[in-house]
């Protein structure tokens, strides 16, 4: 479909919008745990990769700007390893990090549903104990809404579309014939040679930087991918030290010494 120059016009004001609100509404600190993980930007990043081992990789470079958590208080930022699982046409490629010996955290789960000879769908789900209840995100594409006798206003007004992601890289790749689930061969202070952790930024620059993302990826109510989700649910894995307690979450660790540690986040409705 051809973009008109009214709806290049209409994006382009858009992300200049989304990014001066970023710099302008995001709180000092977090409103919820994983909002130092960016749902938009591993979407993008999973868009981008090869496989799923390139995909756990791209999560871990500093450049891509997806990951700014720090559950274990270490002063870095977290390792983010991948596994995936699937069940027929429905597959599952889930985030998690690792807060101590054997004691993981899982992050977020990208859903994946196969829906025709050429068509798939997917959102990527926060994991309920960093999350706001319900966090969901998926790809839409921005097209022309063309309602004849409404006004130039309503003539011109984009409206979002539910992306097919069959084309996307991984996508094909977990489809193709001979394919076989990623489980990263690395945990709690076991990391691949070429990873070079970070100091985690300011969450306001973090949210800053995240904002691109936010113009193609959008959040939604409507969970699409059921059949997929039925299958990670059971296996849904959360650390004994991250307790979620209605609007609040409590990490909970020791530190060198044995002295215990916490840090709590209090969940509310951003103005």
């Amino acid at each position: 479909m051809k973009i008109s120059n009214f709806l290049k016009w209409t994006l382009g004001l858009v992300l200049v919008s989304q990014l001066q609100l970023s710099a302008q509404e995001a709180d000092e600190n977090p409103e919820y745990v994983g909002d130092n993980f960016s749902l938009e930007a591993a979407l993008e990043v999973f868009k981008n990769s090869d496989n799923i081992e390139d995909f756990e990789k791209k999560l871990n470079e500093e450049n891509q700007s997806v990951n700014n958590l720090d559950l274990d208080e270490n002063g870095e930022a977290d390792y983010i390893s991948v596994e995936s699982m699937m069940e027929g046409d429905n597959h599952n490629v889930v985030l998690f990090t690792f807060v101590g010996d054997n004691d993981r955290q899982d992050i977020a789960v990208i859903e994946i549903e196969k829906t025709g000879a050429e068509e798939a769908v997917l959102q990527i789900l926060g994991d309920e104990a960093l999350y706001a209840d319900n966090t969901i995100v998926e790809p839409v594409d921005v097209s022309e809404q063309g309602e004849k006798g409404q006004g130039p206003a309503i003539e011109n007004a984009p409206f979002k579309i539910v992306v097919n992601v069959w084309t996307w890289r991984p996508i094909r790749f977990i489809f193709s014939p001979g394919y076989r689930v990623w489980v990263s061969p690395y945990k709690w202070r076991v990391y691949p040679k070429w990873w070079k952790p970070w100091k985690p930024v300011h969450y306001k620059v973090f949210h800053t930087r995240c904002a691109p993302h936010r113009v193609v990826y959008h959040r939604t109510t409507v969970h699409r991918v059921v059949r997929a989700h039925k299958v990670y649910h059971p296996h849904r894995k959360s650390s004994t030290v991250v307790v979620k307690h209605g609007r609040k979450t409590t990490v909970v660790h020791k530190n060198k010494k044995g002295n215990v540690k916490t840090k709590t986040v209090k969940h509310g409705k951003r103005k």
